[in-house]
């Protein structure tokens, strides 16, 4: 058996120190690197090919990571779209409000008290590595402000854009059809493949 060569890696404390100097996000130390949730930002993840049918349909997002799979394919692993702290607390019932409840979307969202692991920051090794957690839309300082959020009344009731990011309930609805989509996708393939 021929001996392998680990994949290049960022030293933690390096991408721990970029988060907390640079964005000012909280950080939980030890190996991987994880961010906080609920404090800055909240999480909606979803299968990587529903999301990147979001960002095709939604240009203007908050950050977007990707865990799992190969760069720059579609088919595999999650995506992480970062939305407004306190989102993750309304997508059930957004989800319900828009007709999906009760339907297995593999739509979920993280908020006060959850971790991710954080993505290598753009520039540091190991950025591209397969299978880790990358940026897809790295943050930049101050982007809690731009991130998907439940419209303020009297901007459009749920249906506007603040900031530059859709809201929120736009951005569930799109990441809801597009759950639904490559569930029935899979489905349909899996179907034909045994018939």
């Amino acid at each position: 058996m021929a001996p392998t060569v680990p994949l290049p890696r960022a030293p933690l404390d390096g991408i721990a120190h970029w988060y907390e100097r640079e964005l000012g996000w909280a950080v939980a130390g030890g190996v991987p690197v994880e961010l906080l949730t609920g404090l800055r930002f909240d999480v909606l993840e979803l299968p990587a090919d529903a999301g990147h049918a979001v960002l095709r349909r939604i240009a203007a997002t908050g950050p977007v990571a990707l865990t799992g799979g190969v760069p720059h394919a579609e088919g595999k692993g999650r995506m992480r779209l970062l939305v407004a702290a306190g989102s993750a607390d309304e997508l059930d019932g957004l989800l319900d409000w828009l007709d999906w409840g009760g339907i297995a979307l593999d739509l979920t969202a993280t908020g006060a008290g959850g971790r991710i692991t954080a993505p290598a920051p753009p520039g540091f090794p190991g950025a591209g590595s397969r299978g880790a957690a990358r940026w897809l839309r790295p943050p930049e300082p101050g982007c809690e402000a731009r991130l998907p959020a439940i419209a303020p009344m009297g901007h459009g009731a749920g249906l506007g854009d603040i900031g530059g990011a859709p809201d929120l309930v736009r951005l569930v609805d799109a990441a809801a059809t597009e759950c639904h989509r490559a569930r029935l996708s899979r489905t349909t393939t899996q179907a034909l493949a045994f018939s």
